[in-house]
């Protein structure tokens, strides 16, 4: 890709980004001088019903008053287990307003792993919704947005923000502002605790380069738990355009989203690449007519990939880059059409504002340009730290050798160069952590799980791509060395076990019993040696299929899976299934059978074929 105005080709390997003087601003200041300008303008749109940046405003002053009545303070946190909707935005306003972070909760990730991180986040409230709640999604004493009886206290409090009336203390540009957490290879995931300055500076730098105007609608449809969300729900707001909700379980539906964005004429929107690809695949998207921006993230950006979206969506491009402790992206590149070989992926361009950028050897030298070596990141977007862990966070926020005294540089792990005209190419990692569909995952924090079973001895967990364009996880698990012939760990009873205590996403999509690990000369693990897991193999005792929607069902299974043979009773994400083969799989169905599949978690709920029929087609399946 050519970049769009080159730099010296002298360009140092210590690069900075444009230096910038950030006002002392926070998010609810930005927000709230917003609403005050623009207070009919409409601010958020949500499954059909509008909000204007009063009504806003006001409700989320109202929830920051009963925060602060509960003794939420600058410097507490709240966490914030709510799904997709008006509530869940209005949350983390008044979070916010209330002079604490917000700690975003998924709701669909296992129950253990939600307490897990609710013990470790530590919270002084917990704000909730009655669903979540039902579920054991939130601990007693959550406060349950849409109980009757909080929106009767809720209407006692004030709708004007407790800054106006002299209420608590608000936030500080040094305060946190949000506490994300991420896969650990500690075996636990880790809160990043990022201020109010460091989102501040990326989200005027981001209106600074992309300019949303009063008539951009800004599709939200990253979970809160990732921090593509932050600029997802706040650039709107602070900049008078509006907010489009998508429904829960939407994001990961192509043809569905494609509806929405259509609909709701959406004009500026994100996708991990391997998204993205679906989602151009979609029927209908190259009347997606309204898009103006289209942001990549989360993901190397392959240039083929890049250059399909530019000629099928008419949009601009953007191919951003950055670990959630530098504040979602740190660096940028303008995808033109024609730019690239189509056998590489496209640059993730320069630093941000007020953002330093340097590809080090081991020594922590400079490389010249050209020269592979770690990227370090330094600025005013580093996060404070991991919550509650101060030598996990000196081993990756140092000082900085090239800064003033005092300042630091964040160790990404990531290996990268600059081009000689001044921009960065990724070259992967440099260490075993990966990217899933854009999630981040530590390979050790899956190990950790599987060697807690008293059946496994040992555990490695890669990522693979044996199918081109289809990268999976597989673990590798060896039993406990007991007797002459240990017992061989039971690999479905493993998956179940990882199911509930992971997210979807970092439960492997194959398991493999060795005898022993392969290892090299020198005794270390020698992961080139461990072979590709076996073709999915369906359950020999399964039904065959009993009726022609049935047989059509294991066809487009088969197909999707590559597995031969399939049954009735054969579970789609034991044979390796995952939410983008879901797509797919929810393709066909409606190519083949007629039927649109609204929401890719039927495939969750109904995993075999004979669930599956029952629930599409009840009487005939």
């Amino acid at each position: 890709m050519s970049p769009s105005s080159a730099v010296p080709a002298t360009a140092p390997a210590a690069w900075h980004g444009p230096t910038r003087q950030i006002p002392p601003a926070t998010l609810p200041e930005l927000f709230e001088a917003q609403a005050a300008a623009t207070p009919d303008r409409t601010a958020l749109v949500f499954e059909g019903g509008e909000t204007c940046y009063h009504r806003l405003d006001a409700d989320a002053n109202r929830l920051a008053h009963l925060l602060l009545e509960r003794g939420v303070g600058p410097g507490d946190r709240v966490a914030v287990a709510v799904p997709r909707s008006v509530d869940l935005v209005v949350a983390l306003l008044a979070v916010a307003k209330s002079g604490a972070a917000y700690v975003p909760v998924d709701p669909d990730h296992p129950r253990d792993r939600i307490h897990r991180l609710l013990r470790d986040a530590a919270p002084v409230v917990v704000l909730t919704t009655s669903s979540v709640a039902e579920t054991g999604g939130a601990p007693d004493g959550a406060v349950v947005l849409d109980d009757p009886r909080t929106a009767g206290s809720l209407a006692a409090f004030p709708s004007s923000s407790p800054a106006a009336l002299g209420c608590g203390a608000p936030p500080a540009p040094g305060h946190p502002a949000y506490v994300i957490y991420t896969s650990g290879s500690t075996g636990h995931p880790k809160g990043v605790v990022v201020p109010h300055r460091a989102v501040v500076n990326r989200l005027l730098w981001m209106q600074d380069t992309y300019r949303l105007c009063a008539d951009d609608r800004v599709l939200q449809k990253t979970p809160a738990g990732f921090d593509v969300s932050v600029w997802e729900f706040f650039w709107p707001l602070i900049t008078g355009a509006t907010l489009v909700m998508a429904r829960p379980g939407v994001h990961r539906d192509p043809g569905r989203l494609v509806l929405l964005v259509r609909a709701e004429r959406v004009t500026t929107v994100h996708f991990v690449p391997s998204m993205l690809r679906y989602f151009l695949k979609a029927p209908g998207v190259s009347r997606c007519d309204s898009l103006r921006r289209v942001f990549c993230s989360g993901e190397a950006l392959p240039a083929d990939l890049a250059e399909l979206c530019l000629s099928t969506l008419g949009a601009d491009l953007h191919n951003l880059y950055g670990p959630t402790e530098a504040t979602v992206d740190v660096t940028s590149w303008p995808c033109l059409p024609g730019g690239g070989d189509a056998s590489v992926t496209v640059p993730i361009g320069r630093p941000v504002w007020n953002t330093g950028a340097y590809v080090l050897d081991g020594a922590l030298h400079p490389l010249a340009l050209g020269g592979i070596g770690e990227l370090y990141l330094a600025g005013v977007q580093l996060a404070h730290g991991y919550l509650g862990k101060p030598g996990l966070t000196a081993g990756s926020f140092v000082p900085d050798p090239f800064g003033a005294p005092g300042a630091r540089m964040y160790r990404t792990g990531d290996l990268a160069a600059w081009h000689e005209d001044g921009y960065l190419l990724f070259h992967g990692r440099a260490d075993h952590q990966v990217k899933v569909r854009g999630f981040r995952i530590e390979p050790a924090e899956i190990e950790a799980a599987l060697t807690a079973d008293p059946e496994v001895g040992q555990a490695v967990v890669v990522l693979r791509e044996d199918r081109p364009g289809d990268p999976r996880l597989v673990a590798y698990v060896t039993p406990v060395p007991v007797g002459a012939q240990p017992e061989r760990p039971d690999t479905a009873r493993l998956r179940d076990a990882l199911t509930a205590q992971l997210p979807d996403y970092m439960v492997p999509a194959a398991f493999v019993t060795l005898d022993a690990l392969p290892l090299t000369p020198n005794g270390k693990l020698d992961r080139r040696a461990l072979p590709a897991p076996g073709g999915p193999a369906p359950t020999r005792a399964g039904r065959e299929p009993r009726t022609p929607v049935e047989r059509t069902l294991c066809a487009l299974a088969a197909e999707v899976l590559g597995a031969a043979g399939m049954t009735i009773d054969d579970n789609f994400f034991h044979l390796g299934g995952n939410s983008l083969l879901a797509v797919c799989y929810a393709a066909g169905i409606h190519t083949e059978l007629g039927t649109p599949i609204e929401d890719v978690r039927v495939f969750f709920e109904a995993p075999t074929v004979a669930e599956l029929a029952t629930r599409l087609f009840p009487t005939t399946g």
